[in-house]
């Protein structure tokens, strides 16, 4: 029997990037039992009004990622659900890939391999200790096309509406309740942009010391007072 896929695609002022991504959506999904949710945090869901395919479900939400995506899974009709940001495009087959992972023994979701979508060393030494990284801790992040089983996901809570760390929240209670995470070797690609505007060197900086402060301990709530408000989609990421 085929397995129905929920696309679930939070966004926030993302509206010269979403038709994009559903076009991109649209060729990796062709002849799939699949749906795609976009999700939008802001008050006048801005990026709902400029998408182009009648296909795709829109949800308004507080803003949020953690928030958003739960509301996505809330309405989603899948028996898998993919959780994929705007910024972010799937390898070919990917959804075949997940179908066939999830017939392992034990396997409840996983995440792909990552990619950033620009040139140069630095940022191929960035893919490299993620991909390393999240092989050995088995908590992928966000940017990665984090897939759970519904039945699981449902079980362990899903996504809470944390201000930030959503992503790493989730994967540890999927690894407390004893489910088994898969890495694909295939890669997602994700767009450059926010270590473009930061700078390589700060952004990854910030984005260790923000996972390490959590896994000690110190609550989402502070680190976003320390570290400043994340702005959804645009200054979220934590690839490495």
């Amino acid at each position: 029997m085929a397995v129905r896929f929920s696309i679930i695609v939070p966004v926030l002022n993302e509206a010269y990037t979403i038709n994009r991504t559903l076009a991109h959506l649209e060729n990796r999904t062709r002849g799939k039992d699949c749906e795609v949710l976009v999700v939008d945090g802001h008050p006048r869901a801005t990026t709902l009004r400029v998408i182009d395919y009648p296909w795709a479900i829109r949800l308004a939400s507080p803003p949020g990622r953690g928030g958003q995506m739960a509301r996505g899974a809330a309405r989603a009709q899948g028996d898998i659900l993919l959780f994929l940001h705007a910024d972010t495009h799937l390898p070919e087959g990917a959804l075949a890939a997940i179908d066939r992972s999830m017939t392992h023994k034990g396997v409840v979701g996983g995440a792909f391999d990552l990619t950033i979508d620009a040139p140069g060393p630095a940022y191929r030494i960035i893919e490299a200790m993620a991909n390393r990284r999240s092989r050995l801790t088995r908590i992928p992040y966000g940017d990665q096309a984090i897939f759970l089983d519904r039945a699981f996901y449902e079980r362990i809570g899903g996504f809470q509406d944390l201000p930030l760390m959503e992503d790493v929240a989730l994967m540890r209670r999927v690894k407390k309740a004893g489910g088994t995470i898969i890495l694909l070797p295939q890669r997602v690609v994700t767009s450059a942009r926010r270590w473009k505007s930061e700078g390589v060197v700060y952004g990854t900086w910030r984005n260790w010391t923000l996972v390490t402060l959590y896994l000690l301990g110190v609550p989402p709530s502070r680190l976003v007072r320390l570290y400043g408000t994340r702005k959804e989609t645009r200054t979220d990421k934590k690839e490495a």
